[in-house]
């Protein structure tokens, strides 16, 4: 039965987050009324409110709409990154209202439909909008919830149709274990959220658990080095989709790729980094799985613009690049690194980078020092706390202190355009999952004289 059937209002609390607001916009979508709350105006809430959702920014029961008062045709849908202290949160669990986790009513949504899950620790927001492109260039009825703004569509919903749904199938919480993939992939399986699980053999446990709701193994995709038991992912090496004779011509990856099934050849895709290609082989597969036409599938990879915050380039000049990229986790810069430095190993490269939460600052803090000493000058933000209180010795100085780069600088959000001027470095970049991002037009601005 369609989760939404009774249903003739939906208030979604933190309805600003990228997930949040892409099942905003399907429930419009289905003919709904759409409340919500948000801390703070932002681009994103500006263009839901566009669309005709009603958004209050004020956490006061008065400000509520009085449609919430029939409970009877209400859904309440909420997601764990609000606080518990929220009033209007709090005033929907004291007055029994029906409320919903964000996963869990992904997870109905997407139930009796062909539902394409993206899971893993880094990759999941590239992977399902490359997959949600290929399909949709494939004229195949897909609705896909992004954890990004994919450039092609300018938007974290791509709608074509509600035969297939490609989700994000995020970790934080086990969300996923909410969905029922009928083709799923694990990007990576890496150490994170520790505050959440304690140690990685317990996330490693819940991605075992999450690759078992895949009834058919030939229909779960991932790298060769993690052991799920599924089909394989590899770039020149021995994998069941495998790229081969990978080079770049004309700033863009040019590949072969070896299927179970058959070889496409010649493929073209514009996103730099081994991480990407690797994402767009796996979104190759589950396209390939759900039966995409085969014939289509390269020109619509070549066609893909990329996802907003994910390396997108925001200034290409001849004496200057800048890049702003979303990564949070050691491993994530380790692979920003790679791309940089495989486009451009000839220049001198800046990272201005926001360390995200406290817990991920401590339990990796050798990692990120590592990882952040491969740039040539650092400039570090304080640490965005996100949902998390002040941990004690947990700072952006400590951190610093780690990093073996002797160009290194802490600063704030103010100083940061100012900062990022006066280097003399060619590529500049932008890192973080924070509010960093906010800061871009600013520094734009600044750099572009």
């Amino acid at each position: 039965m369609n989760v939404l059937q009774h249903i003739s209002t939906v208030y979604f609390v933190g309805i600003g987050g990228i997930g949040m607001s892409a099942l905003a916009r399907y429930v419009k979508l289905q003919g709904k009324e759409v409340y919500g709350y948000d801390k703070t105006p932002t681009e994103l809430t500006d263009v839901l409110c566009a669309e005709g959702i009603h958004i209050t920014f004020e956490d006061r029961v008065s400000a509520l709409p009085k449609e919430i008062e029939n409970k009877e045709n209400l859904l309440v849908v909420y997601t764990p990154a609000i606080p518990k202290s929220n009033t209007i949160l709090t005033f929907f669990k004291a007055n029994d209202y029906t409320m919903m986790k964000r996963a869990e009513l992904l997870g109905k949504v997407t139930q009796h439909t062909l539902c394409l899950a993206v899971a893993g620790t880094h990759g999941k927001t590239t992977t399902s909008a490359i997959l949600g492109h290929l399909l949709a260039a494939c004229d195949m009825p897909v609705t896909a919830f992004l954890g990004g703004i994919a450039e092609n569509y300018d938007s974290n919903f791509i709608y074509k149709g509600s035969e297939i749904t490609v989700v994000e199938a995020d970790e934080f919480d086990r969300s996923f274990l909410q969905l029922h993939p009928n083709i799923a992939c694990v990007t990576s399986m890496d150490a994170d959220h520790l505050d959440i699980y304690g140690e990685s053999a317990h996330i490693e446990s819940a991605f075992h658990e999450f690759s078992n709701l895949v009834s058919d193994k030939k229909q779960l995709l991932h790298p060769a080095e993690v052991p799920l038991g599924g089909h394989t992912v590899a770039i020149d090496a021995s994998a069941d989709y495998e790229a081969r004779n990978v080079r770049i011509e004309d700033g863009v990856y040019v590949f072969d790729l070896k299927t179970p099934q058959t070889t496409l050849r010649d493929l073209r895709f514009s996103l730099p980094g081994h991480h990407n290609l690797h994402n767009a082989i796996t979104a190759l597969g589950m396209a390939l799985l759900a039966g995409s036409p085969t014939r289509q599938l390269p020109k619509a990879l070549s066609s893909f613009k990329g996802v907003q915050r994910r390396f997108s380039y925001r200034i290409k000049r001849e004496d200057l690049v800048l890049i702003d990229d979303y990564a949070h986790h050691p491993t994530e810069l380790n692979a920003l690194y790679q791309a940089v430095a495989e486009m451009y190993p000839e220049d001198q490269k800046l990272i201005v980078f926001q360390p995200h939460l406290f817990s991920r600052t401590r339990d990796f803090e050798d990692e990120f020092a590592k990882s952040l000493a491969q740039f040539d000058e650092v400039l570090l933000l304080p640490i965005y706390p996100a949902r998390e209180e002040p941990l004690p010795g947990v700072t952006s100085e400590h951190l610093l202190a780690l990093v073996s780069t002797p160009k290194k600088q802490l600063i704030s959000k103010t100083e940061m355009a100012t900062a990022m001027q006066r280097s003399n470095c060619r590529v500049k970049l932008i890192v973080g999952a924070g509010d960093i991002g906010a800061e871009v037009k600013q520094v734009i601005k600044k750099l572009a004289v």
